[in-house]
């Protein structure tokens, strides 16, 4: 059997098997074992122990704030862990003057109405219709997330907790408002999280925002903003 042969017949022998819907056990696979993963009835992609291979980050606060924050460097995101709503929003008052921002856009979320608003510039509400050229002349989107990663630096967004799908990928500047409960401290738990909460009903975009956007494909030169935001701002209370 030639190499192509042998290619092709791995090809086939894979598509026999059914895949796996979001959240759920391929057919034939073994249960997860009980306590396995924490949380009853999570599928056992999610209940396997990757750790191994994973950075490893600590459980307390302090020790997930600290990893998230060495990793938010390393990734050039801008993450500032505040004392108060109060302190965020004088954050933003600050950007907004150094940046000369003259629009914004926000989605109706507990804590993005009252950051957006108290900026006192118009507003961009992505909830309803709104058209993308609008989105495109906003200088700063301002979204929450569902979870912030230690492990990678990563924020987790959704359609659901983020205003949509594109009012955190078109503004240049896109800021992001979290709790410090919203703070986990790996991908499985991450992965774990967004089960729980939407099993059943997933949102059209999951999307986990590892630093601003980037690429490094013309002589291995780091270019931020290739993609979409050029600037990544996390502010956590």
């Amino acid at each position: 059997m030639s190499e192509r042969d042998a290619i092709f017949a791995r090809i086939r022998e894979a598509l026999r098997v059914p895949a796996a819907g979001p959240g759920q056990p391929a057919e034939g696979r073994a249960a997860a074992r009980t306590g396995e993963s924490g949380l009853d009835g999570v599928s056992p992609h999610l209940a396997r122990d990757f750790s191994p291979w994973l950075p490893r980050v600590g459980r307390s606060f302090d020790e997930l704030a600290a990893a998230f924050a060495a990793a938010s460097k390393e990734l050039r995101t801008d993450f500032q862990l505040l004392a108060s709503q109060a302190e965020a929003l004088a954050k933003l008052a600050v950007m907004r003057d150094a940046e000369g921002w003259q629009r914004v856009a926000a989605h109706k979320g507990d804590l993005a109405v009252p950051a957006a608003e108290s900026l006192g510039l118009p507003v961009l509400w992505t909830d309803g219709g709104y058209a993308k050229e609008d989105l495109e002349r906003c200088d700063v989107g301002v979204t929450e997330c569902d979870a912030l990663v230690a492990q990678t630096g990563s924020l987790v967004v959704t359609s659901a907790s983020a205003g949509g799908r594109a009012l955190s990928v078109l503004p240049p500047h896109h800021v992001v408002l979290a709790r410090r409960e919203q703070l986990v401290a790996d991908l499985p738990t991450a992965f774990q999280l967004l089960q729980a909460n939407y099993a059943g009903a997933y949102p059209s975009m999951i999307s986990f925002v590892t630093g601003p956007s980037r690429t490094g494909d013309i002589e291995r030169i780091l270019v931020l903003g290739a993609h979409g935001p050029k600037k990544l701002t996390v502010l956590c209370w």
